[in-house]
């Protein structure tokens, strides 16, 4: 598992409007991955690990509505 480059990971500031309490975390690591992890339970379980291309991929299909969320 990598390591978040600035040790930081970071949350949406809309998160926190009602009625979503939840939402996720996201750092970028020294080596081009993304790790993505729960922002209600940040020390749970390890955060998912993504490459740059599965993380574009993603973001890329959220935004052109590709996912009913």
């Amino acid at each position: 598992m990598s390591m978040p480059k600035d040790g930081k990971f970071r949350k949406p500031s809309f998160s926190n409007i009602d009625p979503v309490p939840y939402c996720v975390t996201v750092a970028r690591t020294g080596d081009g991955h993304v790790l993505v992890k729960h922002s209600q339970a940040p020390e749970s379980a390890e955060p998912q690990e993504y490459t740059e291309a599965e993380w574009k991929a993603f973001t890329d299909g959220v935004k052109a509505g590709e996912f009913d969320i």
